[in-house]
C-alpha cells in the first residue's frame, strides 16, 4: 500500500503516493517547508553569496542579527498534485560563471526536493540579481564617515 502525501497550498490540499512502511496515515508537507529545503540546498552551492533581492537581503541581515535567519528567503515555491515549481533569487560571488552557478543551484534544489520531499520538480527558475565582489563590503565600511 502507498502512503498518501498531502501538501497544503494556500487553502488547497493536493496528494501524491509514495512507498509506505506502515499501512495507514497521512503526511502533510506545507509550502514553507519545501521553500526552506530549496533555500538550504541553494545556499550550499559554491558561488552563491546570498539569496533574495536587495530589500530581502537587508531584512535578512536584521533577522540574522537577532538570531532569526529565514532559510527560505529569496525562494518561492508552487506545489501541485505531484510536482513542485521553484523560483529562486541569488547573488553570485565574483568571478564565478553566472550560468554555471545557476545550473548548480537548479541541480541542488531538484535533488533536495526529490530526495527529501518525494515530489518531482517541474521547473526551477533562477534569477541572478547581483554579483558580490569580495572586499566591497569592507571597502564601503572603511570609507563610511565615522560619527563621533
Amino acid at each position: 500500500m502507498a502512503e498518501k502525501i498531502t501538501t497544503t497550498t494556500a487553502g488547497t490540499t493536493v496528494s501524491s503516493n509514495a512507498p509506505l512502511a506502515v499501512s495507514s496515515g497521512t503526511t502533510v508537507i506545507v509550502d514553507p517547508v519545501v521553500a526552506k529545503i530549496a533555500g538550504i540546498a541553494a545556499r550550499e552551492v559554491p558561488g552563491v553569496f546570498a539569496l533574495g533581492g536587495g530589500a530581502a537581503r537587508a531584512i535578512g541581515l536584521v533577522r540574522d542579527a537577532i538570531g532569526n535567519t529565514d532559510l527560505s528567503q529569496g525562494v518561492k515555491v508552487e506545489v501541485g498534485e505531484t510536482q513542485v515549481a521553484v523560483d529562486v533569487t541569488i547573488v553570485v560571488e565574483y568571478p564565478m560563471p553566472l550560468t554555471a552557478v545557476a545550473s548548480a543551484v537548479r541541480t541542488a534544489i531538484a535533488d533536495a526536493i526529490e530526495q527529501l520531499v518525494g515530489m518531482d520538480v517541474a521547473e526551477i527558475n533562477v534569477t541572478v540579481t547581483d554579483v558580490h565582489i569580495p572586499g566591497d563590503d569592507d571597502d564601503q565600511a572603511a570609507q563610511a564617515p565615522r560619527v563621533s
